[in-house]
C-alpha cells in the first residue's frame, strides 16, 4: 500500500513537471515563475477549447475568467481622484491628481487603452490601475482609461469606434479645460490590442478637418500592427512562447473580425488574403522593413492570395473581413499617411510573435521622418508589463513600466 502511494506521489509529480516545464530560453530571467505562470493560461486555455466543444460557452467567454479575476472597483485614495464615467456613451476610468490648494497649472494627460486581443482586458484590472496611479504620481498627469467593448459581442470596428468616440470628446477643448489638462501635452497609448487602437486612432485624428487639439505623442507596448502576414520571423520563433502563442494571436485576429471558424483556419495557415488585402502586402514585407538580425534563419515568402469573391476566398459565409483596413492594421498605411504622426515610443520583446509588427512600424515610421524611441527587450516577452502582482511579479515588469513612464516624463 505505501509502495503503491510512491509510486502515484512521483506519477503525480512527474506529470506536474512535465505539464509545468517548457522549453524556454535561458536568457529570460525568472524562468521557473514563467513556466508556472503560463501553466494557468494553458490549463484555462484547455478548458476552454473543451467547453467550446461541447457547446457549453465559447472559447472567449472561458478565457475571461483572466479578466475577471484580476478586476478591481478602481477607488480613489489620498493622492489620485478616480472616476468611473461616460465619454459619449463610452465607459472610462478617470485618474486625476488630487488638487493641492491653490493648484490651477495644466497638467499632462495619459489616454490608455488596455490590451486583450480585443477580447479579453479591462481597465479594471488591477495591473491597469497600479499603471494609471503610478503615472498620475509620476508625471502629475491625468489618465483616461477606456472601457471599449469587446469581441467576439461587439467585432471590429465597434471597439475601435469606442475608443475614437471617447478620444474625439476627450479633446474638445471644454472638456480639456474641465480637467486641468494641457491641450498640448496630450498622449495616446496601449499595450498589445491597446497599442493597436492607440495607432490607428493616431493615424485617423491627423485626417480629421478641423481638428484643433493634436496628440503630442504615441505610446505603443508590443503593438499589434497587421492582419496580413501572420508567419513573419517572430511568429514562426515565438509560436509556442508564453504569454501570446501563435494560436492564441491568430484566435484574437480572427475573433476580432467575424465568430466564423473557417477564418481562424485560414488565418492559421497564412491564407486568408484575399485580392483587396494582397495590394498592400508590400506595407508588411518583412524582408524589406525588419533589420538583418531579426531574419535569422527565415526567409521571406509572400502569404498566398485566394481568389474570389467576399467570404468566399476563405470558404466563410458573409462578407470578407477589413484585413485591409488600416483601422485593424495600422502598418497598412503609404508614407504619406505617417509622415505628420506624433513623435512615437515603441517597445518590443524578442520572445514574442508580434516582435516584428512593431519593429516594422519603427522602420518605416522613421522612414517617414517621425521621431521614434524603440526600446526593445533582449530578454522579454509578450504581456510582461502587467505582470506586476503578486505572485505573478517579474522584475521585467517592473523595469519595462519605469522605462516606459521615464520616457512619458522626457517627451510629454
Amino acid at each position: 500500500m505505501r509502495f503503491g502511494s510512491v509510486i502515484v506521489f512521483v506519477a503525480l509529480c512527474s506529470f506536474t513537471a512535465y505539464y509545468i516545464y517548457e522549453p524556454i530560453p535561458e536568457e529570460i530571467d525568472e524562468r521557473w515563475k514563467l513556466m508556472l505562470t503560463n501553466s494557468f493560461f494553458r490549463s484555462l486555455s484547455h478548458l476552454a477549447d473543451l467547453s467550446e466543444l461541447l457547446g457549453l460557452k465559447d472559447y472567449m467567454g472561458v478565457m475571461y475568467f483572466i479578466t475577471l479575476a484580476e478586476n478591481v472597483v478602481p477607488v480613489s485614495d489620498e493622492h489620485v481622484k478616480v472616476t468611473e464615467e461616460k465619454f459619449d456613451g463610452v465607459e472610462v476610468v478617470l485618474y486625476q491628481p488630487k488638487q493641492r490648494g491653490g493648484d490651477s497649472d495644466l497638467r499632462r494627460a495619459v489616454i490608455y487603452l488596455h490590451g486583450g486581443g480585443w477580447c479579453l482586458g479591462s481597465s479594471r484590472m488591477s495591473p491597469y490601475d497600479l499603471l494609471a496611479r503610478k503615472i498620475v504620481m509620476e508625471l502629475d498627469a491625468v489618465v483616461l482609461s477606456v472601457e471599449y467593448r469587446l469581441a467576439p459581442a461587439h467585432h471590429f470596428p465597434v471597439p475601435y469606434e469606442d475608443v475614437y468616440r471617447v478620444v474625439k470628446h476627450f479633446l474638445q477643448k471644454g472638456v480639456l479645460a474641465q480637467y486641468t489638462v494641457d491641450p498640448e501635452r496630450i498622449a495616446v497609448s496601449g499595450d498589445s490590442a491597446g497599442g493597436n487602437l492607440a495607432a490607428a486612432v493616431s493615424q485617423q485624428l491627423q485626417k480629421e478637418p478641423g481638428q484643433q487639439v493634436h496628440l503630442k505623442a504615441q505610446a505603443l507596448i508590443y503593438p499589434v500592427m497587421q492582419a496580413l502576414d501572420l508567419n513573419t520571423p517572430s511568429y514562426q520563433q515565438n509560436q509556442d512562447m508564453p504569454i501570446l502563442p501563435r494560436t492564441l494571436m491568430v484566435r484574437f485576429w480572427s475573433e476580432y473580425f467575424t465568430s466564423d471558424k473557417a477564418l481562424f483556419r485560414a488565418m492559421m495557415a497564412n491564407t486568408h488574403n484575399n485580392p483587396e488585402s494582397s495590394s498592400l502586402l508590400k506595407f508588411v514585407n518583412w524582408s524589406a522593413f525588419l533589420p538583418e538580425t531579426y531574419h535569422k534563419k527565415y526567409n521571406y515568402s509572400a502569404p498566398a492570395v485566394v481568389q474570389g469573391m467576399g467570404g468566399e476566398a476563405a470558404g466563410m459565409d458573409g462578407p470578407s473581413p477589413s484585413f485591409a483596413d488600416p483601422r485593424a492594421s495600422p502598418l497598412l498605411v503609404p508614407d504619406t499617411a505617417l509622415r505628420s504622426l506624433p513623435k512615437a515610443y515603441i517597445l518590443t520583446c524578442e520572445y514574442d510573435v508580434l516582435r516584428d509588427d512593431g519593429i516594422m512600424y519603427v522602420t518605416r515610421l522613421r522612414a517617414a521622418g517621425v521621431e521614434v524611441t524603440h526600446e526593445h527587450y533582449d530578454t522579454g516577452f509578450h504581456g510582461g508589463l502587467m505582470f506586476t502582482v503578486w505572485p505573478t511579479d517579474f522584475l521585467i515588469a517592473h523595469r519595462m513600466t519605469d522605462n516606459y513612464i521615464k520616457w512619458l516624463k522626457e517627451n510629454l
